[in-house]
C-alpha cells in the first residue's frame, strides 16, 4: 500500500511565520506531520533523517542561505521533494528565478490562510503554483542567468562547500564541519572554480553573492 499521510517540512526563522504556516497546513490535510526548523543547516540534518519528505516550505532568508544557493543545493540533493519558496519578497523577477532553479511554487508571506492552504495543495498533487498576477515572464539578465547554470553544475557537497566559503570559514573549518580531509576540500574547491570559471575562492564567493543580490530581499524575507 501506498503512503497517505505527507510528510512537511516548514523551514524559517520567526515562530510567529512558522506557526502560520503550521496552522494553514494542518487545517488543510487530515494525516500530515510537520517538522519545523529555523536554520538551513537544521533543515539538512532533517532531511537526511527523513528521505520521504514529500515537501519543502522554505524561506529563503533564513540563516545559513546565501541567496538562491539554498535552492539550488536542495535541487540538486533531494530533487524528489518538491520545495516551495515562502518569502516576504513580492518581487517577480525573484519569483520566477525561484522557478526557474526548480522551485514548485512561490508563496508570499502576505497570502491568507485559504490561498496558502490551496497553494500548498496544487504542488503536493503534483502542480505548479504561482500568484495568479504574476503575468507573463520576462527575460533574465543573461549574466545572472549564466551564473546560477554554473552553480547548478555543482554537486550538492560542492555548493555545500561553497556556502561555507561564503560564510569565511577557512579549507580546515569547512574540513571539520563537513568530518572530511582538508585534502578534500582543497580538491572540491579546485573543482567550483573550474566549474564556475573563475580563478580565486574570493571570485567564487562574488559570484555567489551576486545572485544574492540579485534577490533584493527586505527584512524577514
Amino acid at each position: 500500500m501506498g503512503r497517505t499521510r505527507s510528510d512537511i517540512v516548514i523551514a524559517d526563522d520567526h515562530p510567529l511565520v512558522r506557526g502560520a504556516l503550521r496552522q494553514a497546513v494542518e487545517g488543510a490535510f487530515k494525516d500530515v506531520t510537520v517538522t519545523e526548523t529555523s536554520d538551513f543547516d537544521q533543515l539538512i540534518l532533517v532531511l537526511a533523517a527523513q528521505p520521504e519528505t514529500d515537501l519543502v516550505l522554505l524561506d529563503l532568508a533564513m540563516p545559513g542561505m546565501h541567496g538562491f544557493s539554498g535552492l539550488i543545493y536542495l535541487r540538486a540533493q533531494y530533487a524528489n521533494i518538491p520545495v516551495v519558496v515562502v518569502s516576504a519578497n513580492d518581487n517577480r523577477s525573484v519569483m520566477r528565478r525561484c522557478i526557474e532553479i526548480g522551485a514548485a511554487g512561490f508563496i508570499p508571506k502576505t497570502m491568507d490562510l485559504d490561498a496558502m492552504r490551496a497553494a500548498i495543495a496544487t504542488v503536493l498533487a503534483g502542480g505548479l503554483w504561482l500568484p495568479p498576477d504574476l503575468g507573463p515572464a520576462t527575460s533574465s539578465d543573461p549574466e545572472s542567468a549564466d551564473i546560477i547554470r554554473r552553480l547548478a553544475s555543482l554537486t550538492p557537497q560542492q555548493m555545500r562547500v561553497l556556502m561555507m566559503l561564503s560564510e569565511g570559514l577557512l579549507n580546515k573549518q569547512i574540513a571539520f564541519e563537513l568530518s572530511v580531509s582538508e585534502a578534500t576540500i582543497k580538491a572540491h574547491v579546485s573543482a567550483i572554480l573550474q566549474k564556475l570559471r573563475v580563478e580565486s575562492r574570493t571570485q567564487a564567493v562574488i559570484a555567489a553573492a551576486k545572485i544574492a543580490q540579485d534577490q533584493l530581499l527586505p527584512v524577514g524575507g
